[in-house]
């Protein structure tokens, strides 16, 4: 799983309709080029590869009047909806991948009507239980990680961040289900986008040749 494909979907689908260099300057926003691949070049590369799939619809924008070359903005579709609904769901409840997936996920989540997001979380913490159940089966944790060597470290890190993503899983639905955030069909959402002419304290300053289309 690669987190860039939600990522880009969700912050088209926040702005209505957006250039790539908004996409780019949001998700510098939301630090996410530290802690996932969403690097310029990528993000270019996939809103181009998600029009081609017809995930999003392509417009090109004629230029200003200062100058410079038109610059193509993008609309997620009914086909990049259901995509970004399809993505959204199933970052949430996946345990085993790279903590990017996850975090792309929580980012989106309250696009979701508060009972959906809490029945997936409820389902994340069942697969790490199932998870660590089977796990058990060979590895005891409280014996220690001695009882296989040095290699046992290795079950006792994956067995200790199990636990701690399920607790912290838990923690999350408790706060939900304490009317924290503010889902779908529920209010006016919370805006984690920027204006276009808003300036981002977080961006990276680095040019990129896609930045100008």
């Amino acid at each position: 799983m690669s987190a860039i494909r939600l990522l880009v979907l969700g912050a088209v689908r926040q702005h209505g309709r957006a250039h790539g260099y908004q996409v780019r300057n949001d998700l510098e926003y939301w630090g996410a080029h530290e802690w996932s691949n969403a690097k310029p070049g990528s993000i270019y590369h996939a809103l181009k590869q998600m029009a081609k799939q017809g995930l999003l619809l392509a417009h090109e924008i004629a230029p200003s009047t200062a100058g410079g070359p038109p610059r193509t903005e993008y609309e997620v579709t009914e086909a990049g909806t259901e995509e970004y609904l399809t993505l959204l769901r199933q970052y949430l409840t996946a345990y085993d991948q790279k903590p990017d997936v996850l975090t792309a996920a929580l980012g989106f989540m309250v696009d979701l009507d508060r009972e959906e997001a809490l029945e997936l979380l409820e389902e994340r913490v069942r697969a790490i239980e199932e998870w660590r159940k089977g796990v058990t089966e060979y590895y005891t944790p409280e014996e220690g990680p001695e009882q296989l060597g040095h290699i046992g470290e290795i079950m006792n890190f994956w067995v200790t961040s199990a636990d701690t993503g399920a607790k912290w899983t838990r923690g999350l639905i408790e706060r939900i289900r304490g009317g924290a955030y503010v889902f779908s069909g529920e209010g006016d959402p919370f805006v984690g986008v920027l204006a276009e002419d808003e300036e981002n304290p977080y961006a990276t300053g680095e040019s990129h040749p896609g930045d100008a289309r």
